[in-house]
């Protein structure tokens, strides 16, 4: 299993405070780099690893340290530099070291260790290799780098304890890897784990998985509360059993807090005057009264919020897809996925805005009709699904049961209209007639579906998109 801990410094960590760090183990002990010296390895004479050190990332967006860490923490004040140590406990060793190196990182260079009780300065002694142990014998590699702590044809496997876990850039590498070798990701944790939406999007992709620790016994899945089995050299479910410990988990049953999600697809055509982003902080706006604070490929998210500098960015990489992470301001929890790709049509944007709340009358459904009108006449609005759901109004998901989301509204913009036949899609099987926006010679539809509290929302959902799909001639 690997144990993390997270170095907050006011100065950035360099070269001579690093190797000040990492001289924690004493001299006996070697360097090793990886993935172009992201990431630096402290390990044995041998080459077995113990300690890996990640790339310093520069956090310039306030509240970051506290979403992610708690509110015990003491931040440094913006910016500053925020330095991940992870551990191999196969070696005894392994995790005081790591301690020890965060503990010197801040000696150096001033700031604060998480969790606080994790710092120290001391020396730590390994024991010599053994003729029997190899490089391999504490992790498995995924494309070279000693990183997951089970490896196996299908599946790379990772074990973490820490309390929130966020889509750092070493799991969004570890994804990538996965996927470039056929494999799946399945992130193990205790029960009491919490995942941040935008890794939580990330594992839902098949075939990667968060899978839980069950305090009864084996193990379960984090979303679905299946049970699951390690066999073949991966996880697998039991089919029909569900987990006690997912329906009755700590904090588990009802709660007045909301969650409205905001989903939505825009394309515009190439243009090197294009610029990206600017409709997710449309819809930010229009929700929040504020623009996003924050963007990044990764959490911590540590970029000020710039629509050009995420543009360049997506050119950059083009033809290949471009994914982000976006949050805003402490007082309003709030945090979006966004992936950019070209397609025939385009640029196209995926959106996936969500915001909580402490209470059902603090979501604003009557701004979601403005939104889509905006979004239609603005910024290339394909389509918009708006839900609500009880759940954590801080954003986080536990490994327990939470209700699904209930539909609010869906919005078809001009060209989805012009495919399904504007008077077909004007004449659906739902209570409430559609809304038409925009211009009337090409306008969009904007369908209410209810105000979030009642599940048969589902079922209007379905039987609009089963109209809608009729009078497409098919598939949308």
């Amino acid at each position: 299993m690997t144990s993390e801990f997270i170095a907050l410094t006011p100065k950035m960590p360099d070269s001579k405070a690093l190797l000040a760090a990492l001289h924690a183990g004493g001299p006996e002990l070697q360097l090793t780099a990886a993935e172009e010296g992201a990431v630096v390895h402290l390990c044995t004479a041998a080459g077995r690893p113990l300690v890996s050190v990640e790339a310093p990332v520069l956090v310039q967006v306030p509240g970051e340290a506290r979403r992610l860490l708690g509110d015990r923490v003491a931040v440094p004040e913006l910016p500053f530099w925020w330095t991940e140590v992870r551990a191999d406990t196969a070696v005894p060793e392994a995790r005081s070291l790591a301690e020890s190196v965060c503990g010197r990182l801040v000696t150096f260079l001033g700031g604060t260790v998480w969790p606080r009780a994790a710092a120290t300065t001391r020396t730590v002694k390994v024991p010599p290799d053994t003729p029997q142990e190899s490089p391999q014998s504490s992790q498995e590699h995924v494309d070279g780098t000693p990183r997951v702590d089970v490896l196996t044809e299908s599946t790379a496997v990772v074990v973490s304890d820490r309390p929130l876990l966020p889509l750092t850039t070493w799991l969004s590498g570890l994804l990538r890897d996965a996927a470039g070798s056929d494999r799946a990701l399945h992130l193990v944790t205790p029960p009491q784990t919490r995942l941040t939406l935008p890794l939580r999007a990330a594992l839902g992709r098949v075939p990667n998985r968060w899978v839980v620790q069950d305090p009864n016994g084996g193990y379960y899945d984090g979303s679905s509360g299946v049970r699951l089995s390690w066999r073949g050299g991966t996880f697998v479910p039991e089919a029909g059993v569900v987990a006690d410990a997912f329906a009755a988990g700590t904090g588990a049953g009802p709660t007045s807090e909301r969650q409205l999600n905001v989903s939505f697809r825009t394309v515009h055509a190439p243009d090197a005057r294009l610029v990206l982003g600017r409709a997710l902080e449309a819809a930010w706006r229009h929700l929040t009264g504020a623009p996003p604070t924050g963007w990044g490929t990764a959490e911590p998210v540590n970029l000020p919020w710039s629509t050009g500098q995420l543009t360049d960015l997506a050119r950059d990489r083009a033809p290949a897809a471009t994914h982000l992470v976006a949050v805003g301001s402490p007082d309003r929890p709030a945090v979006a996925t966004q992936r950019i790709t070209r397609t025939t049509a385009g640029v196209a944007e995926e959106v996936s805005l969500t915001i909580g709340y402490e209470r059902p009358d603090d979501v604003p459904l009557d701004a979601l009709e403005p939104l889509a009108a905006s979004l239609v006449a603005e910024h290339g609005l394909t389509t918009m699904l708006a839900t609500v759901r009880a759940a954590r109004a801080d954003l986080t998901v536990p490994a327990h049961l939470e209700v699904p989301p209930v539909p609010v509204s869906l919005t078809l913009g001009p060209r989805d209209v012009r495919k399904a036949g504007l008077a077909h899609a004007s004449r659906p099987p739902v209570r409430v007639p559609p809304r038409r926006l925009g211009p009337a010679a090409e306008p969009a539809l904007h369908y209410p579906l209810g105000d979030g509290t009642d599940p048969g929302a589902w079922t209007a959902l379905q039987s609009l998109d089963a109209h809608l799909r009729n009078g497409s001639g098919g598939r949308r």
